[in-house]
């Protein structure tokens, strides 16, 4: 892989992450304290379940990244699923704002040269690249549930993250002129 390439993946995996931090914040921002405990059935996450295994996720896999296992030994996942203290807002926000220190910690300082060096998760070995790969689908699927709820919440007065509904006429009238194509 040229060092070009390699430096332009790193820069785009940068990009994605603070996409969907920010989509993340977008969207917990809309909902009330008490709807971030709100789960949708007794087998569904709240929104406070799902930002505490992202933090659980992220502390494990970030955490001496090039170094250690990504499944840290400390690390007990099924307790991300549960609340058994009394949370509030602010520890939700906690362990967000803590969980993307270790993302990005251990991001910006990557060289073109690691994407291909090998780190372990659960004893499997992945390149740097596949790791990245891999914890970027996971936020964004997470992420995605998160919008979903705060959505499915905030109902009517949910305030679009992207494109309004009935909205996508008007938003392409702004995109630049396109080529023809033959």
């Amino acid at each position: 892989m040229s060092d070009e390439l390699a430096r332009h993946f790193l820069d785009d995996a940068l990009k994605l992450f603070r996409t969907y931090k920010e989509l993340g914040e977008k969207a917990i921002t809309q909902v009330s304290d008490e709807e971030l405990f709100v789960a949708l059935d007794p087998e569904a996450n709240s929104i406070a379940l799902i930002v505490k295994h992202l933090w659980g996720n992220m502390r494990s896999r970030w955490t001496d990244f090039l170094t250690t296992d990504g499944e840290k030994p400390d690390r007990r996942r099924d307790t991300e699923f549960e609340l058994h203290e009394p949370a509030t807002r602010a520890t939700v926000e906690c362990w967000w704002a803590e969980g993307w220190q270790l993302v990005f910690a251990a991001v910006e300082p990557l060289k073109p040269e690691d994407l291909l060096r090998a780190v372990m998760i659960r004893g499997i070995p992945h390149t740097v690249l596949q790791a990245i790969n891999r914890q970027t689908t996971h936020y964004a699927h997470h992420i995605g549930q998160i919008v979903f709820l705060a959505k499915h919440l905030r109902s009517s007065e949910w305030q679009s993250l992207s494109i309004p509904r009935g909205a996508s006429e008007k938003f392409n009238t702004h995109l630049p002129a396109q080529p023809e194509t033959k």
